[in-house]
């Protein structure tokens, strides 16, 4: 076993210098492949004879705390791993397919080495989302696709907020990504009864000025969300939607009134990472983010036609924005 160790432990390391934020498993008949995913791109990295892999899924299994028994149904786990002196935590997900399992790690990057300046491409963006935080109540919404970075952005918010002022802040995730110094954080277990709904109903009874909502999932949890902020705290959290303003299509879709909408909604960003480049910067990815707020989004809410005029921006206006100043290789 512990020959097995040190290859998930050179592996880990070899993923993390190359900066990779996921290592996927596919096993096939004989083989499994080692995938790292780098800056948005799957790339191989190498591949395993498949009895050697499962001895590296069994192990990867154990210390993450799954039932290495359990091989019918997928399992999530976390593992926290040292390396220069940096924990990075790690969140794992199998899958079962026919005669074993796949497995998939997500690398998440330790907060002190992201700081908040540096998620976003455009510093007045990030200038614009912290105006929308000294609001205290309502719902401010971040949309974007999986690995977005929409939960490093929350956290990395969260964490500054709470640097400044002296917040009673409660997070409610499935599962629990990151730890944060002086935040409440509730891992939502459906097995145990703490379900979106129901920790949300306790969170409120803990006087929180702040609620980090995971993910805003299904109809019920939308619901219970939205009265949440109308009953005067500040809520943020994540949807899936396209865009902006797919946001608000999604939202009715999930029955939320429109006068809900217009007396909570303080913002919505929709986020996409860019890889962007530089003389004398480290390959990178940083984020742009289509921002909709005030007039515009209260117009929206009512469908009312945008004026051409305002200043929203769309993903396609930033990247070509982005390819003007120099920092990415617009495609």
């Amino acid at each position: 076993m512990q020959s097995i160790a040190n290859y998930a432990r050179d592996l880990l390391v070899s993923a993390i210098q190359q900066t990779a934020s996921d290592i996927h498993f596919t096993p096939f008949a004989e083989n499994a492949s080692i995938y790292f995913r780098i800056h948005g791109k799957r790339i191989s990295h190498s591949s395993l004879p498949l009895p050697l892999y499962q001895k590296l899924l069994a192990y990867f299994k154990f210390t993450s705390g799954m039932d290495i028994g359990e091989i019918k149904r997928p399992q999530n786990g976390t593992l926290q791993h040292r390396s220069d002196q940096s924990i990075f935590d790690l969140r794992l997900s199998t899958l079962p397919i026919t005669g074993t399992e796949s497995l998939a790690i997500r690398i998440l990057t330790p907060m002190d080495h992201t700081p908040l300046e540096q998620l976003f491409l455009f510093p007045s963006q990030l200038k614009r989302i912290e105006q929308w935080l000294s609001h205290s109540s309502g719902m401010i919404l971040f949309t974007g696709p999986t690995g977005s970075g929409k939960t490093t952005t929350l956290y990395a918010l969260l964490q500054a907020l709470m640097n400044r002022s002296s917040f009673q802040a409660i997070t409610l995730e499935d599962p629990i990504e990151k730890n944060l110094n002086n935040i409440i954080q509730v891992q939502v277990n459906e097995k145990a009864g703490i379900t979106y709904d129901t920790g949300l109903k306790a969170a409120l009874r803990h006087d929180p000025d702040l609620l980090m909502v995971g993910e805003i999932r299904d109809r019920d949890t939308a619901h219970f969300a939205f009265r949440a902020a109308l009953s005067g705290h500040l809520v943020i959290s994540t949807i899936h939607a396209k865009d902006a303003y797919g946001t608000l299509r999604r939202l009715r879709e999930m029955n939320i009134p429109q006068a809900d909408m217009e007396q909570t909604l303080i913002a919505i960003a929709a986020q996409q990472l860019v890889p962007i480049h530089g003389e004398g910067m480290l390959p990178r990815r940083a984020a742009i983010l289509e921002l909709l707020d005030g007039r515009l989004l209260s117009s929206s809410i009512r469908d009312i036609p945008p004026n051409t005029q305002n200043n929203f921006q769309s993903f396609d206006h930033l990247r070509r924005k982005a390819y003007a100043l120099g920092f990415i290789n617009y495609s």
